[in-house]
């Protein structure tokens, strides 16, 4: 089926393309209310499209986690999905029902600690031959802090710090085991070889931790790293410590932009460019024609903005109680109260400063005859490839090619079917092209991804001190 592998424009040899499945549920991109959609919690519908990428031959299966239900105005907001079982459980029972796809799992650094953290990621890599994914984010929101005893201790300039240390912490306690550690001798009675588990001892800012870990060091060694963050400080972290980031730059010129500024970084923490890649999230809506295509994407942006969803949005930014405003109609003639900016809860989306905001949305509006649904769908949009499923092929295979990524995180806006599709009719004719492997030639994560096994020891904590500093 796999083709000679073409050479890049430049003339360096073809780059693979990395693809995972996000589950979808926890913003307005899926459309929960659609006839074709299923549960979001049975666990049928996570097996569902786990077992479909791994038989297109996906890197990894992605889940997101929010720890708190968002509200808004006072109400839990229901527009969206609500509700989700925790992302470690579910991602180990996919291990049970999976073989070689990939277990990521987003879990928060600022309300979690690392002993645990690192226990339960180890012993998911461990029990999955390898394949667990840790996908870390920070917070400084008080409201999700809310559920956890220091609640919004955090201030919002210490969050990558406290999660710089935190992935220092969970690193020493992966290293403290050897590759080698369990002998179990029947003969001699020795279960552990002698001086493979090694002591941790770790004073710090935010942690101290002293004692032996109990889990031992897993095929891959480290589970993978993602993250997220787009700020400069973000893209620091990103270099200094993850080995996947999860970008939110889906336009080509933006992702090259992105893709050069994070590589460019790499040097300073001796690490290669091969090492981290960069996935941004994106939609694939496919036709048998690019007008079909067109068309079934707009009425995808319609359902995921329902006019309900389009007041709520602006309410975040104004600050204020529009459900007097028809969604179809102009926007709102008042200005904003910028003292009332916590309307939403759990997942903020208002601005700081509303006014310029404001008034570039009304020159849009104005410009283009928008109402504020039309608005809304045009500014909450995320980078989408919709076309044939040739076109689409070739879209991706561009981006990766020419270095706007590593290839993308696959987010559909039905569950658990919506990227069937794409599994169907775009994954054959990336591998008619050399571009996607047509077999796993690893068992774990690490090998899918192209990375290197961490050593023991090494120079990550020096990093990360690099990081912080």
């Amino acid at each position: 089926m796999t083709t000679t592998p073409a050479p890049r424009p430049d003339g360096r040899p073809r780059k693979q393309i990395h693809l995972g499945a996000h589950f979808p549920g926890v913003n307005n991109t899926t459309v929960w209310s659609d006839p074709r959609s299923r549960s979001h919690i049975d666990f049928s519908s996570f097996e569902h499209l786990a077992r479909r990428a791994e038989a297109a031959r996906f890197d990894f299966f992605f889940l997101a986690e929010g720890l708190r239900l968002r509200e808004h105005k006072g109400l839990i907001h229901d527009l969206d999905v609500v509700g989700r079982p925790d992302t470690l459980p579910v991602l180990a029972a996919l291990a049970a029902v999976t073989d070689r796809l990939g277990l990521a799992g987003t879990i928060n650094t600022t309300f979690n600690e690392p002993y645990e953290l690192a226990r339960q990621f180890a012993t998911l890599d461990l029990l999955s031959g390898g394949r667990a994914a840790w996908n870390l984010v920070t917070s400084s929101d008080a409201f999700t802090g809310a559920n956890f005893r220091r609640g919004g201790f955090l201030d919002y300039s210490e969050r990558y710090e406290r999660a710089a240390e935190i992935v220092d912490v969970a690193r020493q306690l992966w290293d403290s085991w050897s590759d080698d550690a369990v002998d179990a001798d029947a003969e001699t009675g020795e279960f552990l070889r002698e001086g493979a588990v090694q002591r941790v001892d770790h004073d710090g800012k935010h942690f101290d931790v002293h004692g032996t870990f109990t889990t031992p060091r897993g095929p891959q060694g480290h589970p993978v790293l993602f993250q997220a963050g787009d700020s400069g400080e973000g893209r620091e972290f990103a270099a200094a410590t993850a080995d996947v980031v999860f970008s939110l730059h889906g336009s080509f010129e933006d992702g090259q932009v992105f893709y050069r500024d994070v590589k460019d970084r790499l040097a300073a923490y001796g690490r290669t460019e091969d090492s981290l890649k960069i996935l941004p999230a994106t939609t694939v809506v496919l036709g048998d024609t690019a007008e079909d295509a067109a068309e079934e994407a707009a009425l995808i942006r319609r359902q995921q903005v329902s006019g309900p969803t389009a007041i709520a949005y602006l309410e975040q930014v104004w600050g204020r109680d529009l459900t007097a405003y028809d969604p179809e109609g102009p926007l709102p003639d008042v200005e904003p109260d910028v003292d009332n900016a916590s309307l939403t809860r759990g997942k903020v989306r208002h601005v700081k400063d509303p006014g310029p905001v404001v008034a570039a949305w009304r020159e849009k509006a104005a410009a283009h005859g928008w109402s504020i649904r039309d608005l809304v769908i045009e500014v909450t949009g995320r980078n989408q490839f919709v076309g044939t499923a040739q076109q689409v092929a070739d879209d991706i295979d561009r981006y990766v090619q020419e270095d706007a990524s590593d290839g993308f995180i696959l987010v559909p806006h039905l569950t658990p079917e919506g990227l069937d599709p794409f599994f169907d009719q775009v994954v054959p004719l990336l591998q008619e092209r050399g571009s996607f492997r047509t077999e796993y030639t690893g068992t774990t994560l690490r090998d899918h991804l192209g990375l290197e096994l961490p050593g023991v020891g090494g120079s990550q904590a020096a990093d990360l001190e690099g990081a912080r500093a």
